[in-house]
């Protein structure tokens, strides 16, 4: 009787860990490009090797240090995909055309918007070094996806990085 009990339970949970895969996937392939502009960062960890920590311009402005919890952003994209905070989100004011939603977290006086950090290759800490866009993916739902780094002139550094 245990044996059928566990194959359910491990089938299931199999199930859910491809769900959420599959979720992702539509986002990375379907989701708006949507830059943010990154604050100056250090881009390197002994401990954890080479990797940067993001910190997003818009997470620092005093609207959202004033927000008391989790919620969402509305933001506008300039002609260049750049998100331009408008105000935080509530449930009684419609979207306009132009904006979206962006889901943040608030942890303490810390306000997270997805990924805090960003990781690449050994020895590649020069080519991030010029990184002032954070890319992600967005969804309507508000949830994103980091895909990667651009530098002022909005390529991806990535590119850059396979050039050399």
């Amino acid at each position: 009787m245990r044996n059928p009990l566990i194959f359910v339970i491990v089938i299931i949970v199999l199930a859910l860990v491809n769900f959420k895969i599959y979720d992702k996937e539509q986002l990375l392939a379907k989701g708006t490009t949507v830059l943010l502009k990154l604050a100056p960062s250090d881009p390197r960890s002994l401990m954890q090797g080479d990797y940067m920590v993001l910190r997003y311009d818009i997470a620092s402005l005093p609207a959202l240090k004033a927000a008391e919890r989790d919620g969402y952003l509305v933001i506008s994209l300039d002609d260049k995909q750049v998100a331009n905070f408008k105000r935080i989100y509530d449930e009684t004011t419609a979207l306009a055309m132009d904006e979206h939603l962006l889901y943040f977290r608030k942890r303490g006086s810390e306000i997270r918007l997805g990924a805090e950090s960003f990781f690449f290759q050994e020895g590649q800490a020069n080519c991030y070094n010029n990184a002032r866009y954070g890319e992600i993916r967005l969804a309507k739902s508000g949830e994103s996806v980091l895909v990667g780094l651009r530098n002022a002139e909005f390529k991806r550094l990535l590119e850059q990085c396979t050039e050399l």
